[in-house]
């Protein structure tokens, strides 16, 4: 069985986060694990509070699992602190982890921030370098490569500013679109949209842990970036579109919409 580690926060109400990436994975047939950066009080309509791990404990947990059960992918959401950005890196270069997929969460669906200021340069030099691929939305797009993105084509502009400054690919996303999601991969100097139609659901809570979790699935059974990530934007697409309607506010997807029958 494959095995997938994630390295992020908790969400109590189950929609994003680890609880997100572990209803991914064993979606996807693959045996889930977590590294848990911090305790966060949220539901669908906001985050309330925030409790992080410190740098010890996220170390702690880092070495425990990977020094038993060797993950094949890793995904990592939430980080809000440079302490724990750099334990984080640290053990990732020390156990040579492979298939990183890095989501930049920087803020929450409902528009709590998520990471400290001084925490997102250290992101930058510490865990980007380490992704296979990173997966920013057009808000950390634009904090990453320092411009305003309006348009397909400062997508474009973004993903190749970023890509041409770290060494990995780039997944732009653009699913705030009025008339299609749109994506924008960057890779090795390529770049290739990835296209879907935009569904009447304002229940999206969670989907960029859900995007980055699925991707991490699909580079552990070996299968090309590009290819990963088409089949990720499909299972998305799929967990959107079941709507599923739970809570007050933003609710979270249902990721167990295939009934665990893939391809």
């Amino acid at each position: 069985m494959l095995k997938i580690l994630t390295i992020a926060g908790s969400d109590s109400s189950g929609g994003a986060g680890i609880q997100a990436d572990l209803k991914t994975i064993a979606a996807h047939g693959m045996y889930g694990m977590s590294v848990i950066t911090a305790l966060t009080a949220q539901n669908t309509t906001g985050v309330f509070a925030v409790q992080e791990s410190t740098p010890e404990f996220t170390a702690a947990q880092l070495d425990a699992v990977l020094t038993d059960i060797f993950p094949d992918a890793v995904k990592i959401g939430m980080v809000s602190s440079a302490e724990n950005i750099r334990v984080i890196a640290d053990r990732l270069r020390h156990h040579k982890v492979r298939n990183i997929v890095l989501d930049p969460v920087m803020m929450s669906t409902s528009g709590a921030k998520l990471i400290s200021d001084g925490a997102i340069d250290t992101l930058m030099r510490e865990l980007v370098p380490l992704a296979r691929v990173i997966t920013p939305n057009i808000f950390e797009s634009e904090e990453i490569c320092g411009f305003a993105v309006n348009s397909e084509g400062d997508m474009q502009n973004a993903a190749e500013a970023i890509g041409g400054k770290f060494p990995c690919a780039v997944l732009v996303k653009g699913g705030h679109g009025n008339r299609e999601a749109a994506d924008l991969l960057y890779d090795n100097g390529k770049c290739v949209w990835l296209r879907a139609g935009r569904i009447s659901n304002s229940n999206t809570h969670g989907t960029g842990c859900t995007l980055s979790s699925a991707i991490a699935c699909r580079l552990a059974e070996g299968k090309p970036l590009e290819e990963s990530v088409r089949l990720a934007k499909e299972y998305l697409t799929g967990a959107i579109a079941a709507m599923l309607d739970l809570g007050l506010g933003a609710g979270p997807l249902d990721h167990g919409y295939r009934s665990r029958t893939f391809d």
